[in-house]
């Protein structure tokens, strides 16, 4: 009973996985937090980036001014204009046309306590090639790593079930 007490309030505290392609930024009394699905955006086809507003202590703002500019090759390739969301959440789709590194720039206006405009940057990844290669080599690590671990213990474990 006392051992469940304490699990349930570490079960609590725990954070679920954040996504690959998120972060996060804190300037002056809030904290932007952005993120793409799927993870690893694909060239030409349709993602989604999510973008989430809380103040410093993760408390979600009841509503917010905000725009977005993405840039390529430090070129801006488009813009969202500055507009009113209510609630702490908003999401959008894009569709990613150049394979690599992309900055993002969310505008955020009229936040309290702040003057003007404050500028949250953060880097968003696009599917390349590498990005496959990256992906199958760790599965081809696990893989490796699962066959050498069977191969060792297994046949302990097998010998020492037959053992008299």
């Amino acid at each position: 009973m006392v051992f469940s007490i304490f699990a349930i309030s570490e079960i609590s505290s725990v954070n679920a996985h954040s996504l690959f392609n998120s972060a996060e930024q804190t300037i002056g009394n809030n904290r932007v937090q952005i993120a793409t699905l799927p993870e690893f955006p694909q060239i030409d086809e349709e993602s989604t980036i999510l973008f989430r507003i809380t103040d410093r202590d993760y408390n979600e703002v009841d509503r917010f001014t905000m725009g977005v500019r993405i840039f390529f090759n430090d070129e801006q390739i488009t813009a969202f204009r500055p507009e009113v969301h209510e609630g702490s959440h908003w999401e959008t789709k894009f569709v990613f046309e150049h394979p690599g590194n992309h900055i993002v720039k969310v505008d955020l206006y009229d936040v309290e306590g702040e003057d003007g405009v404050i500028t949250y940057t953060f880097n968003m990844s696009t599917q390349s090639p590498f990005g496959y290669i990256f992906i199958v080599s760790i599965t081809i690590g696990a893989a490796i790593f699962a066959v050498v671990i069977g191969y060792i213990y297994l046949p302990k474990m097998i010998r020492s079930k037959f053992k008299p």
